[in-house]
């Protein structure tokens, strides 16, 4: 496997621009000849669809939803970052840019994420211009808020429901490509597998969830944006039909997969409360903005009502141990103090597995108004599932799996090390290192769609001649016949467990032993029961009804057999790093205080996996990650 990077030369701060200067450019005459499959409508692919459709090219876009507007995209809360110093606190590219190497834990590629920083500031004036309503100063200038990692305002925001904006300004885009002709959508459309011709990816083949019809589509290059494979832990903040197959059956047909093991959890999500359910519901970063996370000093005091234990009683923890940036420390490290916390008994709630999130200094000091003003709907939708009132008592949080920062392998141009294959947002590994920053994904998704793909993309099209594979080639065919083979074998096996009950298992397994905190023993295990349960999930799962119509118990059946592969890659991925960094922390390599201790003499690189066929060890390739700009330093926020 060549994981050649492609990062251009200079300096770090130039590296963008010189690509735009050297870039090879196609004739506008001739984008018609290209068609691009985009897999995914979420801020990444409606971005690039859109925008590739407004250069000339012609678009398939492909979404399992009804409709490209119900990607889960839709559900993030808190805000998109961008160095436009509005504030005039001192915020500029290089700050977002360090902020997010650091952030990352100094295991992201730094030319990956300066690009990243750049764009940020027309991310801003793209979302204005396409009427997203973002919340502006009395002096109507766009106003901005804080968020873990950073001592700067640079978050801008739409109330609470940034994802939702953002993507119905993506979604405008898209629909107007959609009505001229230039993009062909299809949706409740499922990719099962990527098509691969002479070691080129030439098309995909899908499955219509409506009708069950199997299909080839061909194109001169394949975009999936398909975001991250978190429901492998079962339990998450991500839409229960989020699934890592895509990327899964591309891993299976040669791209490489990079950090799996890099998994997010969120401190800032409403605690389970008992086996029934099915996901999580994040509350925003964001709200750590003005609310103060703490536990009760005494266990004696963790059975009583919040608002009767006195501030004297209280640990406010994070502004304990990190005074810099207090109640606004990353996300790795926010969730492990609130685990530290519950482990050692102040945990409060059912269970004991619950931290306060307490609104009351702020109500006091700007009135509630103003906190319903920024963080209404989270109230409300807090009230809703749990009954209790924010406003009146301290909301109960406890950490979720949330993001993921791994992905497929790309170059600097977001292709994959397979030709033709681009992978665009959550669906790569390219900007967050071992730990995102909040409201940095919307930043890369819409990065990536509207102002870096549609430049690489052509670079790359532009030495290739146009034509797509016609659909009646043989390896379409065999694609599609192995596609077809799996369904019926998931159907004819009539067991008495159902996907969701070994979805569940496995979701355990994960989340006790590749959760917040991992061992070499309690990988080894997860390795060892993960393959024991998916030798039974294909002995003894139920999938009713047929592949001829709408079964969406096949659906999560294909999708759960994919994740029973990929838990034992993410698994292997957290054993072999034997270091601590981000959201990968080995109990094994800590510093005396309880931080993340980084190895970089022996894992300051990727690591790519390289699918070895049925049964067997994947192969781990490494790209070195050089820091040419960012000194690397042990990361601390206190």
């Amino acid at each position: 496997m060549n994981l050649d990077s492609k990062v251009p030369g200079g300096p770090t701060a130039e590296k963008w621009s010189r690509f735009q200067k050297e870039q090879r450019l196609i004739n506008p005459a001739n984008k018609s000849k290209y068609t691009v499959i985009v897999v995914g409508t979420g801020l990444a692919g409606a971005s690039a669809a859109a925008t590739l459709a407004e250069l000339g090219y012609k678009v398939l876009a492909f979404c399992f939803q009804d409709s490209p507007r119900r990607a889960h995209s839709i559900a993030a809360q808190g805000g998109i970052n961008a160095a436009k110093n509005y504030r005039n606190d001192g915020d500029s590219v290089h700050r977002l840019f360090y902020d997010t190497v650091k952030g990352g834990d100094f295991r992201s590629r730094e030319a990956n994420v300066h690009r990243l920083a750049e764009e940020s500031v027309n991310i801003i004036d793209q979302c204005v211009a396409q009427g997203v309503p973002f919340a502006r100063e009395y002096g109507g200038l766009l106003d901005t808020r804080s968020f873990g990692g950073a001592q700067l305002q640079r978050t801008f925001y739409c109330r609470g429901q940034t994802g939702q904006q953002l993507l119905l300004g993506a979604y405008q885009a898209l629909s107007r490509q959609i009505a001229l002709g230039a993009v062909k959508m299809f949706p409740r459309c499922e990719m099962l597998d990527l098509v691969v011709v002479n070691g080129r990816a030439r098309g995909i083949v899908t499955r219509g969830l409506t009708t069950g019809k199997i299909e080839s589509f061909s194109a001169d290059a394949v975009v999936l944006a398909t975001g991250g494979y978190g429901n492998v832990f079962f339990l998450s903040t991500n839409a229960i039909g989020c699934n890592v197959s895509a990327t899964y059956r591309a891993y299976r047909r040669g791209a490489g997969f990079a950090n799996p093991c890099y998994t997010q959890i969120h401190p800032t999500c409403i605690p389970v409360s008992g086996d029934h359910q099915s996901k999580l519901t994040l509350m925003s970063e964001s709200l750590r903005n003005d609310g103060r996370v703490w536990v009760p000093k005494s266990k004696a005091d963790c059975g009583k009502h919040p608002n009767e234990i006195p501030e004297e009683a209280r640990d406010y923890y994070l502004e304990r141990k990190y005074p810099s940036y207090g109640n606004l420390a990353p996300r790795d490290i926010a969730s492990r103090a609130a685990k530290e916390a519950c482990d050692d008994g102040r945990g409060v709630g059912p269970g004991g597995r619950g931290v306060y999130l307490d609104f009351a200094a702020a109500i006091a000091k700007q009135g509630r108004a103003r906190i319903e003003e920024k963080y209404g709907n989270l109230f409300e939708m807090y009230e809703r599932i749990t009954a209790e009132s924010g406003y009146e008592r301290p909301m109960r949080i406890y950490p979720a799996v949330h993001y993921t920062m791994g992905g497929l392998w790309v170059n600097y141009e977001l292709m994959s090390n397979l030709p033709g294959l681009f992978v665009i947002g959550e669906a790569n590994f390219s900007d967050h290192g071992a730990n995102r920053l909040g409201a940095s994904a919307l930043m890369q998704g819409l990065a990536d769609g509207y102002f870096v793909l549609p430049y690489t993309i052509t670079h790359w099209l532009a030495g290739e001649k146009p034509g797509a594979t016609p659909t009646d080639h043989p390896e379409f065919k065999r694609t599609e016949a192995e596609a077809t083979e799996k369904l019926k074998k998931l159907l004819s096996i009539k067991g008495k467990k159902t996907a969701v009950e070994f979805h569940r298992e496995l979701g355990h397994v994960m989340w006790e032993n590749v959760g917040m905190a991992r061992s070499k023993e309690s990988l080894e295990a997860a390795i060892k029961k993960i393959q024991e349960l998916r030798w039974f999930y294909w002995q003894d799962v139920n999938v009713p009804g047929t592949d001829a119509d709408l079964n969406v118990a096949l659906e999560r059946a294909n999708r759960v057999a994919d994740f029973m592969e990929f838990g034992e890659l993410l698994a292997r991925d957290a054993l072999v790093r034997e270091e601590s960094c981000g959201g990968h922390f080995r109990v094994e390599y800590q510093t005396p205080d309880g931080e993340a201790k980084r190895n970089d003499a022996k894992f300051c690189h990727v690591a790519a996996w390289e699918y070895a066929g049925e049964g067997k060890t994947p192969i781990r390739h490494e790209e070195p990650l050089t820091f040419e700009t960012v000194k690397l330093v042990e990361r601390s926020y206190k």
